[in-house]
């Protein structure tokens, strides 16, 4: 696992400095202790990385269960929820002792780049406003619709009368070194690829911060910077972790929403599992009922110590890999920086400008939703190309769960119509010898889903036809279609339609009961 110490330690801080607000936004949005969400990033980094089998993905608190948290806290009480979050971590454990894993491959492939491209788009236009220095929406509310009323679009506009020269000017400065550091200075000698461009972006916002404090122009606000808890002493510190209450723990309420968290949880873990074996260099794939055990595990502990739900993230997941992380030593290090730099420096963390990190989380943003990727996915045609674009707008106009579900509906209707039009060849013999012989050809499998399409192509038949029926092939027949062939044996009879079955068994012509033929050839199969 130390084999790459030289490219995983780099890629941990630049997640580091992604996690920081990430974790507390998350908290400020979830209306916990922002303490909870530092907690859950710790956890995620060092218990869930050590646990998961997963070389790049990177946990923590997630933004995707910040409503249900809100929701919980509100009905019940924080130390309630705690419970909760325990009770949810158990339920995934068992998830993945039942190898429940397995749902997150039937994701289609082009849901999932959806969803990176949708959560790429929603990083940027929510970073605009921090890019500039206006501040009133949690950095961790993802959501279209935020927690302080107003929507992406809308605080876009709020922004324009709330511009800050100064986090603009440094937020312009280190989109520069990014992009310096990477498409020329990472190319020039190896101390570059050592030393992260994010790393010294940040550095440097805390030396304009230092420098410009005091300035009515260029000087940054406090409610523009990152806002670590500072413990007065090691008691305090010690007083910022919560146990759970448990006295709930008989009733309804508090086994639904464990239950929900669990599920939600789960479900955000394997989308973003899938997502980052794709993102990956290395094309590995992750275990995923062992990620279910290490999530769920990484939720009983976070629920003990007074912490936020956990899964897998895939903006932090995406800044791991594109940061140049190997293993998933990247994410067990950052987790012990979040919790080394909250006891030993968290008064200089306070001075990192939120700006800096907007900057940050452009790059992932858009190495996320290249406009190449729009033109790559248009070609592949229709199929692929509406699932997709459905996910995207979902998630920018949602949030990660809507995106994913509406483009998983429309991925399976694409799938019932392709069913639908090849669930058989149809191929018309001697068309000009009048004997209007026609050959139906049935696929593999041949289910309900493929009722209408027969039951058309047999109303099509003209009078005088002979119907060649070949189901050689078939190996599964649904009973829905026998019984449409053993209902058109009446009309067939008018039409003076004879109807010919070729099996694996021999020719049939005009057999009394395609139900009794059917059972015989599926006992002889």
């Amino acid at each position: 696992m130390f084999k790459h110490l030289n490219k995983d330690f780099p890629a941990s801080i630049v997640v580091f400095f992604v996690a920081i607000p990430l974790c507390l936004g998350i908290a400020l949005a979830s209306g916990a202790p922002l303490f909870s969400g530092l907690i859950a990033g710790i956890i995620g980094g060092i218990v869930v990385g050590s646990l998961s089998g997963s070389s790049l993905g990177v946990s923590g608190p997630a933004a995707g269960l910040a409503a249900i948290v809100l929701a919980a806290i509100t009905d019940m009480g924080y130390e309630n929820l705690l419970l909760a979050v325990v009770i949810g971590g158990a339920i995934q454990i068992v998830f993945g002792l039942l190898k429940a894993g397995i749902i997150g491959y039937y994701f289609p492939s082009s849901v999932i780049k959806g969803m990176l491209t949708g959560i790429g788009i929603i990083i940027i236009l929510k970073q605009i406003p921090h890019f500039f220095g206006y501040d009133d929406d949690p950095l961790g509310d993802w959501a279209f619709f935020q927690v302080d009323g107003e929507n992406t679009f809308s605080e876009i506009l709020n922004m324009v009368n709330g511009i800050s020269p100064g986090a603009t000017t440094i937020a312009i400065i280190s989109m520069a070194i990014l992009i310096l550091w990477e498409a020329v200075l990472t190319k020039k000698a190896k101390i570059f690829r050592l030393i992260q461009g994010p790393l010294v972006a940040v550095a440097i916002g805390i030396i304009f911060y230092l420098m410009t404090r005091g300035s009515e122009t260029f000087g940054i606000m406090k409610d523009h910077l990152v806002a670590v808890p500072v413990p007065d002493s090691f008691d305090s510190f010690i007083g910022q972790f919560t146990l759970p209450s448990f006295e709930m723990i008989g009733t309804m309420d508090m086994w639904i929403t464990g239950f929900t968290i669990a599920l939600v949880a789960s479900l955000e873990t394997l989308l973003c599992v899938e997502a980052t074996d794709k993102l990956d260099p290395h094309k590995r794939t992750t275990p995923t009922n062992r990620e279910l055990f290490a999530q769920g595990t990484g939720n009983v502990l976070s629920g003990m110590i007074g912490g936020l739900p956990i899964t897998q993230v895939i903006v932090r997941s995406s800044a791991n890999i594109q940061s140049g992380g190997q293993t998933k030593l990247s994410a067990i290090m950052h987790g012990f920086l979040l919790l080394i730099s909250i006891i030993i420096i968290p008064n200089i963390l306070n001075y990192i400008p939120l700006s800096v990190l907007a900057a940050i989380l452009f790059i992932v943003g858009y190495k996320l939703a290249k406009p190449a990727l729009f033109i790559e996915m248009f070609r592949k045609g229709w199929k692929q190309w509406i699932p997709f674009v459905v996910t995207v707008v979902g998630i920018v106009f949602g949030d990660l769960l809507i995106g994913i579900s509406l483009g998983l509906v429309v991925g399976i209707c694409v799938i019932l119509i392709k069913s639908y039009q090849n669930s058989y060849f149809l191929h018309i013999e001697n068309p000009n010898s009048g004997s209007k012989t026609v050959k139906m050809t049935l696929a593999e499998e041949v289910t309900f889903i493929n009722k209408g399409a027969i039951i058309k192509e047999l109303n099509n038949l003209d009078k005088d036809s002979f119907l060649i029926m070949d189901v050689t092939k078939t190996k599964y027949l649904d009973n829905d279609i026998i019984e449409i062939l053993d209902d058109f044996k009446i009309k067939a009879a008018e039409k003076n339609i004879d109807i010919q079955i070729i099996s694996e068994r021999g020719t049939v012509k005009n057999p009394e009961s395609y139900y009794d033929f059917f059972q015989q050839k599926k006992k002889t199969a």
